[in-house]
């Protein structure tokens, strides 16, 4: 289903979708407030701050929620959600395998609920993501570089992770080993984090919204997938795209790109 298409089984042409957004204080719950207040087929119902009731969310009508809230909360929040019928948007990182588990047992509890969680709403990453795995499995090195803003609470990245995961599977699939490092003292983690093998380093800087690199490399070249995100506008036609999709998409869908029929 494409942008701009009906966004739930329960909503038709003529009825917009009603839409929560928890967290809706925060940057990027602020942004995405304004984006669902100027779309013409959703219709803002409620915003949630961390102090305010789940409950207003049932009272309110809402069909779908987005959680831009924090990781301490955001599984609490779905669950909540879930367990109501509300369709879930979730841009908030913190969603391990663990979690991940706890959601899928939830909704096949309730078949009929949809829920997305997305490392990055930005269409422009999803597709450097996208990339990035095609291109891992042509070349021997591969290292990521995720770069934020400092008031980015976790690191790296979900979304340098997820890239980290793709690139892992891909070479696996193709058969290929560890990229080649001779490294054999790093006491101060400069090679970075390990993510499924992949090395991932992060940088915070004032001035910085988000930015990647993947860095691919063979003998003689090197393949640069680099993405910037200057505004946080930026993730708002996926979010709006989450939005209009989750409502026919039952289950639990990892990632935005399944959205997006890359493979048509």
């Amino acid at each position: 289903m494409n942008a701009g298409e009906d966004v739930s089984e329960n909503s038709t042409v003529n009825e917009p979708v009603k839409v929560a957004v928890l967290g809706a204080h925060g940057r990027m719950g602020s942004e995405a407030v304004r984006a669902v207040d100027n779309a013409k087929d959703a219709d803002l119902v409620c915003t949630l701050d961390h102090r305010d009731s789940l409950q207003q969310l049932v009272v309110s009508g809402a069909q779908v929620a987005i959680d831009l809230t924090v990781p301490s909360a955001t599984e609490d929040n779905v669950r909540f959600c879930v367990a109501h019928g509300i369709h879930c948007v979730v841009g908030t990182t913190g969603w391990d395998d663990e979690r991940l588990a706890r959601l899928e047992q939830l909704l096949s509890e309730h078949p009929g609920v949809g829920v997305l969680i997305a490392p990055n709403f930005s269409i422009g990453a999803v597709l450097a993501m996208r990339f990035s795995a095609v291109a891992a499995k042509f070349f021997e090195s591969a290292e990521v570089i995720e770069l934020h803003h400092p008031n980015k609470v976790d690191a790296p990245s979900g979304t340098a992770a997820r890239t980290a995961a793709l690139i892992a599977q891909a070479r696996q699939d193709a058969g290929l080993g560890p990229s080649p490092d001779s490294t054999e003292t790093d006491p101060d983690g400069a090679r970075g984090a390990k993510v499924d093998g992949v090395s991932v380093h992060s940088v915070r800087l004032r001035g910085l919204v988000a930015h990647q690199e993947t860095l691919l490399g063979n003998e003689g070249e090197m393949l640069t997938i680099k993405h910037d995100s200057f505004d946080r506008i930026s993730f708002m036609s996926g979010v709006l795209l989450g939005v209009r999709t989750v409502g026919s998409r039952p289950g639990l869908t990892h990632g935005l790109e399944h959205f997006m029929d890359l493979d048509a």
